[in-house]
């Protein structure tokens, strides 16, 4: 019996495994993630997560996973939660976190620490519909790393390109992806019954 090869957390034995049956059989990686959001009042609302379908079969097995979103005073809110563009930053770190760590673990390069910060430039005016030259979402997003690894600075710059490459929510942020915005057409949704 062959023992699995683990670095930085990662089953990179599982990994090469993944790799191997999605290239016999492409339909396992196809994903559909989902998610739910419910208003709560004011600018506070709660999205959940729990289902999604993926590796040829539907995965309910977690809890639900919730998360408050709400704005801070100076935006009218009251700071239940962080705000949507702050979970959008949070979104990023964590996509390039586990792209950054499962590349360096396929290459054979433990990563003893890893850190980011993220900046995002967003000016209000075009939200709030005041001027129509200003972009309505981020104007810029900045992400800086700080690996502790026994590899070369010039490495540790590789890493970084390579989790900018392979990261979803990364690629998802920095490239035009098709959203689709639509009313529900179904059921009612009565604001006492929803905040039950």
């Amino acid at each position: 019996m062959t023992k699995d090869n683990i670095l930085n957390g990662i089953n990179v034995t599982k990994l090469t495994g993944t790799i191997d049956a999605i290239r016999k059989n492409p339909e396992i990686a196809k994903f559909k993630f989902r998610a739910t959001n419910q208003w709560m009042e004011g600018t506070h609302n709660r999205a959940t997560v729990k289902d999604f379908y993926g590796a040829l079969q539907e995965d309910t097995s977690r809890k639900p996973l919730v998360f408050e979103i709400d704005e801070p005073p100076v935006l009218l809110g009251n700071n239940v939660g962080a705000n949507p563009v702050e979970y959008v930053l949070v979104g990023l770190s964590g996509c390039l976190t586990t792209s950054l760590i499962a590349q360096a673990a396929v290459r054979g390069i433990e990563i003893r620490g890893l850190s980011m910060r993220l900046e995002g430039d967003l000016d209000l005016r075009g939200f709030l519909g005041i001027s129509e030259d200003v972009k309505v979402g981020y104007e810029g997003i900045r992400v800086y790393f700080k690996i502790d690894a026994d590899i070369p600075e010039d490495k540790k710059e590789e890493l970084v390109r390579l989790a900018a490459k392979y990261s979803p929510v990364y690629n998802t942020v920095a490239n035009p992806v098709p959203v689709k915005v639509l009313l529900d057409k179904g059921e009612s949704l009565s604001r006492t019954s929803a905040a039950a």
